[in-house]
């Protein structure tokens, strides 16, 4: 694996990145009474994936804490797709829009649940050597 120095660096945060922006967009056709509840909320949740990816990125001399981080962003990720699904049953989006957008963040919970089970992959050492 190449050397990680931030995690801008890291595929899943683009990712994450990615779809935040994806859901501001879709979210911008969302009518007027939704701005203060669901857009906020879609918005919110999707823009906190790609944060807390940043702050595990920050904790992974503390491999508990770093996991922990990840386990937010996925429980991030999994609140976007119900919002998702509640923006599809309000007739806000469309089925197409609805599928590809479940299925970045289901391509994102994938990401991110390989390095919750591998986070040895990803923390530092801090052995009697230092960081690795």
């Amino acid at each position: 694996m190449a050397k990680i120095s931030t995690h801008k660096e890291l595929t899943v945060w683009q990712n994450a990145m990615d779809a935040a922006m994806r859901i501001f967009e879709v979210s911008r056709s969302f009518p007027v009474e939704e701005k203060y509840s669901m857009v906020d909320q879609m918005r919110r949740s999707s823009r906190s994936v790609a944060a807390n990816l940043a702050e595990a990125w920050r904790k992974r001399r503390y491999e508990a804490a770093f996991v922990a981080k990840l386990n937010d962003a996925e429980t991030e990720a999994t609140e976007v797709q119900t919002w998702i699904e509640l923006s599809l049953r309000c007739g806000y989006i469309d089925q197409k829009t609805a599928t590809e957008l479940d299925g970045t963040y289901e391509h994102i919970i994938g990401q991110l649940v390989t390095m919750i089970r591998q986070p040895a992959k990803w923390t530092l050492d801090q052995g009697p050597g230092g960081e690795r």
